[in-house]
């Protein structure tokens, strides 16, 4: 069987035209980069920087549109209402589009960051709002969110393309949500059981969750992030365990 699977990173989250951190390197082994718009992270600079790192990598280029929260690093819950939702993602996506387009690329993906994007993962109306805000822009874009979720049923709702996505580094709920970040057992931290993790989510379609039972899960694009002191060295193990088990890593775009 021919696996197809795209690799992206949240990126551009840091402020300075030249405080890249890892992101130059990890654009070695990704497919997509999801660049932060000025919300949660990100500047004019930093978004204009990283938009040309990944046009030289030839990396697919998305959007992700955060809350209005620099100091909770777009982490916590806020209380908006669909309008809002809608009104920050087109402000955002907007943004991003302008670098991109004055560099001569064309926009790929929105994903959205952090609390938005597990809030609209269960709440239908703001993930109608994203999705329109996505379509109205460019009907044309890919939209991320996490698998099985409402994001992804109002983007294939309205005509979107869509791709489920999964995570190397976090634990799952039976529910098929992420484990919250406030929880001790959220995040993976051995690269091996990440790894493994994530080519049996590839290959089989299903996770194990922390009640130690399996669920059904599609696994279209993985996030890699690319904050921590481990991540590059991560992203090559990850990209030499999918060359190794038969699985082609490729931008979205190409196979969704």
């Amino acid at each position: 069987m021919n696996y197809k699977v795209d690799l992206n990173c949240d990126m551009g989250e840091s402020f300075g035209a030249y405080t890249l951190g890892h992101d130059a390197d990890i654009l070695e082994y990704v497919t997509s980069a999801n660049i932060a718009c000025g919300f949660h992270a990100g500047d004019p600079a930093t978004m204009r920087k990283t938009v040309q790192l990944a046009l030289e990598k030839n990396v697919g280029i998305g959007a992700h549109p955060g809350l209005q929260d620099l100091v909770g690093f777009g982490r916590r819950n806020m209380a908006i209402s669909p309008q809002e939702a809608y009104d920050l993602t087109v402000y955002q996506i907007g943004a991003l589009a302008g670098f991109v387009q004055a560099e001569g690329g064309r926009l790929q993906h929105v994903k959205a960051h952090g609390a938005l994007y597990n809030m609209a993962a269960k709440d239908a109306a703001l993930s109608q709002a994203i999705a329109e805000a996505v379509y109205k822009i460019d009907p044309e874009l890919v939209l991320f969110g996490l698998s099985g979720s409402e994001i992804v049923k109002a983007g294939q709702k309205i005509g979107l393309r869509t791709a489920n996505e999964v995570f190397s580094d976090r634990t799952y709920q039976p529910d098929a949500t992420l484990t919250p970040r406030t929880q001790s057992n959220a995040l993976i931290t051995d690269p091996q059981t990440a790894i493994s993790q994530v080519v049996r989510m590839v290959k089989e379609n299903k996770v194990r969750t922390v009640e130690n039972q399996d669920i059904e899960i599609q696994a279209d694009t993985i996030c890699i992030h690319g904050d921590g002191a481990t991540a590059l060295d991560f992203a090559v193990e990850i990209s030499r365990t999918f060359r190794d088990t038969g699985i082609d890593v490729l931008k979205v775009q190409e196979f969704i």
